[in-house]
């Protein structure tokens, strides 16, 4: 009896824990909300398995089983001064935007992933990225793996788009096996699989789009990028919050997350680059999107902007920041008598708690009461107006409607606006009156500096600059201050 206790003893034995898939929480105990994320449903059963006690090493509470083995080969080790990156040039998206946001193209050997809502067009940017590769590289090939659509679908939107190459090669496929083995074979310039939820493994357990599943084919296709020196760029599907599906390591792995959001209504797409191992991660890409594919906008203006050169009340234009990027945005107010009891505000593109606080300091400070009207303030082609200095220009564009007094197209407005009714001053002002001098406007009202010191840094030539303190002086500075 005893020997049989004695062998048993000897045996490996398993442990049971239970592993978060997103954040990485482990316990003794099963929940359905993970208490370190806060995710409904992330919580998996994981078995270990503890070595025996023969198997351990004589020192106390050392428990590895992993034995240091001989390194056969030279070169393995070398001083990080005598590695050279000569070699790595990066490979042009035929998209200037796309490549800024990269930090200059696609690095040879890189995983790149790219995230967005549902016909948000990932497909269509990607395609559209496949064919110019390939028509810029004619002795190359550029591979293009779909698990969503077949070959028929995707060459008939590459017609429409005009990205058909005799070099861009197109494969339907769901087997990570298979997309190894192309990807080996065709050893191609750069790999777009589309997408990256919708390839299975059939040596792990899971269904497709599963937290193992994604696991699994992330890391083969990562291992497969840098043993090969090949780039690929994967499309990655949302939840319903807008963050990307499947666990948490994934954007661990990968080098670069882009997220391409933009509202379905409307044409315009922006590009961020959220990590970037190989680049600056506050650049963002403008990107049209028509019938003919994706189009780049290099400059933003026309699209944020109106085109009518009629002044007119109740507009006001002004800059906010994007990244390094200037972005002019258009706001339009309309202020209409209530027959509610309740008066309505309605915002697109602009915080609807902001606009309620902006309301009742232009009524306390400004002398302007629009409590008992309808008030509806928009931006023009989706734009958000989220940002604190674009204050100013609100309330301007609300006074502007509420008096009938339009203000100047060669005028704009940037600030922030307190409780207090001072006019605070904003981050990086002297990148946006650079671009307001740029788009032709003349004179500008902005907060008021606290030093002698320029804006942080040097004035535009062009552009009248008016320094205000208080919500009453920007008020009379575009000469809002009238009564009906």
């Amino acid at each position: 009896m005893s020997r049989k206790f004695a062998s048993f003893g000897t045996m490996a034995k398993t442990t049971t824990q239970y592993v978060c898939t997103e954040c990485g929480w482990n316990g003794p105990k099963w929940y359905g909300r993970c208490p370190e994320c806060g995710q409904w449903g992330t919580v998996e059963e994981f078995h270990e398995a503890r070595p025996a006690a023969k198997s351990r090493t004589a020192a106390p509470g050392r428990t590895s089983r992993t034995q240091a083995q001989a390194v056969v080969g030279e070169g393995t080790v070398k001083p990080i001064s005598e590695v050279g990156t000569e070699s790595v040039a990066r490979i042009p998206t035929g998209f200037g935007e796309f490549d800024r946001v990269l930090g200059g193209g696609i690095v040879p050997g890189s995983v790149v992933l790219v995230a967005g809502e549902p016909g948000i067009g990932k497909s269509t940017l990607l395609l559209e990225t496949a064919g110019n590769v390939a028509r810029t590289n004619p002795d190359g090939t550029v591979l293009y793996l779909s698990g969503e659509e077949s070959q028929a679908q995707v060459r008939m939107r590459a017609s429409r788009i005009d990205a058909v190459q005799d070099n861009l090669l197109l494969a339907s496929t769901t087997d990570l096996a298979t997309v190894l083995g192309l990807i080996a074979q065709e050893h191609p310039r750069l790999v777009i699989v589309d997408s990256a939820q919708t390839i299975v493994s059939q040596d792990v357990d899971g269904i497709s789009g599963g937290s193992t599943q994604v696991r699994e084919v992330a890391s083969a296709l990562i291992d497969t990028a840098k043993t090969l020196d090949i780039p690929i760029v994967l499309v990655g599907h949302v939840t319903k919050d807008g963050s990307i599906a499947g666990p948490r390591t994934l954007e661990h792995l990968v080098d670069v997350v882009c997220q391409f959001e933009g509202d379905t209504q409307t044409a315009l797409r922006m590009l961020h680059a959220v990590k970037n191992r190989f680049g600056p991660t506050d650049e963002v890409g403008c990107f049209d999107m028509s019938g003919e594919g994706i189009e780049e906008v290099a400059d933003p203006s026309g699209l944020f902007l109106s085109a009518s050169q009629e002044t007119v009340d109740g507009t006001c234009v002004t800059f906010t920041l994007d990244g390094h990027r200037s972005l002019p945005i258009e706001l339009q107010a309309l202020v209409t008598k209530s027959v509610l009891p309740t008066p309505r505000r309605a915002v697109n593109g602009v915080d609807g708690n902001r606009l309620a606080m902006l309301t009742a300091v232009l009524y306390r400070h400004g002398k302007v009461n629009l409590l008992a009207n309808d008030v509806y303030v928009s931006t023009i082609a989706g734009a958000s107006a989220r940002e604190p200095a674009c204050d100013l220009a609100i309330v301007a564009a609300l006074a502007s409607a509420a008096t009938g007094t339009p203000i100047a197209r060669s005028t704009c407005a940037i600030g922030e606006i307190s409780l207090t009714g001072q006019v605070r001053p904003v981050p990086q002002l002297a990148h946006r009156l650079s671009e307001a001098a740029r788009l032709g406007f003349t004179r500008a009202v902005v907060p008021a500096t606290r030093s002698g010191k320029r804006h942080g840094g040097a004035v535009p030539k062009g552009i009248e600059l008016v320094e205000v303190t208080s919500l009453r002086d920007a008020l009379d500075a575009l000469g809002l201050r009238k009564s009906r």
